[in-house]
């Protein structure tokens, strides 16, 4: 297949760069490497070229293969080397006027065809074009490192792009072998926006004392599917380049609350503490592996109390056949006796709350998160208040425990750890489709694929049912009187008749 740019330049020989060439030039398209630096091209076409070998010597590219690929890779050594090329992609560093000083360089030099992109995953398109005569040719295409494993691209219209560019664009990214997306010129576009709520909402529950990182990061592997906890997310990433993007995106929406960062990774930024590349960041580091502390031991308990479970607990039917399978002594009465442990499943409420608005014994009270099915998870996670006594909560643990399933007990916190992180998501999630920054589809293709979640954040809430979603919300609000929590419209009306959260008005 004849590739849609037969002559195609990129700008920035670093790792993005590097990527973006390789997969281009395996598409067919001659390919123009450059960089300032020349000794860059040199290094990026040499490491490209050991890959497309490592491929041959695995069986998985031919011989010919190869030596066309590299054929189609070439070094330019000045601006003017890109002049026949229909498509030029920016890959340079994440700075405005250095960008807008390349291109407005640039474009007297190409074609008045030539496709003008960028590679920004933070600053606006639009900004980036508006000094260029020809903004109708300029848009964005953000990839995803490494490139030629991350599978999605998306396609960014300024304000003056033409549609038919960003056609164009997704065509070729299909032939790169890549998932194209459509996201308006919004902070973030689609998948960095979409992630905010994952980290961002676990530095709040360490900030509260909650939890600590490695149990935040074992909860919501376990009980959500995460492939990485935030925490292991943040140090993969490097804190140095995280933190100034959940900035750059509060800043751009002018302190919306449910983006706001945290004096958490501000300090630890600051301090060098940024993640694996330098051995230490949430986690310390030897020979590349993070240094996770041991989960506690279940205690021991020789006398088990009885079990009361609150009649408003969510999902309560599936509570009680749980505590019949695990062997518990199930009070039915309409209160608890004076000895047993009392049991709430909160949506969004804290264990506190519940305890005095059931006039329930806090010093007995312990909370259980069921907001997913107990089968679908890997642990159970239950919440203590301030007065719980140490023997109930030993006793909770001890019981949740008795099945082999791992067990996390931690500090009273509205909507516990998962509730509030997935809330955040498939929120955040909403509103993008509130917004029309993309498509409801386009939103779960780029959040699956760019950050790995184990369902789209629309599917999650569908999965969960947006009732609930919209009670851990409001009750949330409840808890902190923060209007980060505020329910989208988008969810609401949804959740209020019933909708899937992918259905799209007419």
């Amino acid at each position: 297949m004849t590739p849609v740019f037969q002559q195609v330049a990129v700008i920035g020989a670093g790792a993005m760069g590097r990527g973006i060439a390789q997969i281009a030039a395996q598409s067919g398209s001659q390919v123009w490497l450059y960089d300032t630096q020349a000794e860059a091209v040199r290094k990026a076409r040499e490491s490209v070229f050991a890959q497309w070998d490592k491929l041959q010597e695995k069986g998985r590219l031919t011989v010919d293969v190869v030596e066309a690929y590299k054929s189609r890779l070439k070094a330019a050594s000045i601006l003017q080397d890109l002049a026949p090329c229909q498509l030029i992609i920016e890959a340079i560093v994440e700075r405005l006027d250095i960008k807008r000083s390349l291109f407005a360089e640039l474009e007297p030099l190409v074609a008045a065809d030539c496709v003008l992109v960028t590679n920004t995953s933070s600053l606006s398109v639009t900004a980036i074009a508006a000094g260029l005569q020809r903004p109708a040719q300029f848009a964005g295409y953000h990839f995803f490192n490494p490139v030629p494993l991350m599978k999605v691209v998306e396609v960014i219209a300024g304000i003056r792009t033409a549609p038919a560019v960003c056609e164009q664009l997704s065509t070729y990214a299909c032939q790169m072998g890549h998932t194209p997306v459509q996201a308006q010129d919004t902070p973030g576009f689609i998948v960095n926006h979409a992630g905010r709520g994952y980290g961002t909402e676990a530095l709040r529950i360490v900030n509260e004392g909650v939890a600590d990182f490695a149990t935040i990061d074992r909860i919501l592997k376990d009980q959500v599917g995460f492939k990485l906890g935030p925490f292991e997310l943040f140090d993969l990433t490097a804190l140095d380049v995280s933190h100034p993007v959940m900035e750059s995106i509060y800043n751009q929406y002018y302190q919306e609350p449910r983006y706001r960062p945290s004096v958490i990774t501000a300090q630890r930024t600051a301090g060098g503490l940024v993640g694996k590349k330098v051995g230490e960041g949430f986690y310390k580091y030897i020979d590349g592996q993070a240094q996770v502390p041991a989960e506690s031991e279940v205690p021991v308990v020789t006398e088990m109390p009885p079990v009361w479970v609150s009649p408003r607990a969510s999902r309560r039917l599936e509570l009680l056949q749980l505590l019949k399978d695990l062997s518990a002594r199930i009070e039915t009465g309409a209160s608890p006796s004076p000895q047993a442990l009392t049991l709430v499943a909160p949506l969004g409420f804290d264990i506190t709350t519940v305890a005095v608005v059931e006039r329930l014994d806090p010093a007995r009270t312990v909370g259980i998160d069921m907001l997913f099915e107990d089968a679908a998870t890997k642990r159970r996670v239950l919440a203590t208040n301030p007065a719980t006594r140490q023997d109930m909560r030993d006793a909770a643990h001890a019981l949740f425990a008795r099945d082999g399933k791992a067990v996390s007990v931690i500090r009273d916190s509205g909507g516990f750890v998962t509730q509030r992180v997935v809330g955040n998501i498939v929120n955040i999630a909403s509103d993008m489709c509130q917004q029309q920054i993309c498509s409801p589809e386009d939103l779960e293709i780029a959040v699956t694929l760019g950050l790995g979640y184990p369902a789209g954040p629309l599917a999650m809430g569908d999965k969960l049912g947006p009732t609930n979603v919209l009670e851990v919300l409001f009750n949330l609000q409840t808890v902190y009187g923060d209007t980060r929590y505020r329910p989208s419209p988008w969810l609401r009306r949804r959740g209020a008749i019933g909708l899937s959260l992918m259905h799209a008005e007419a």
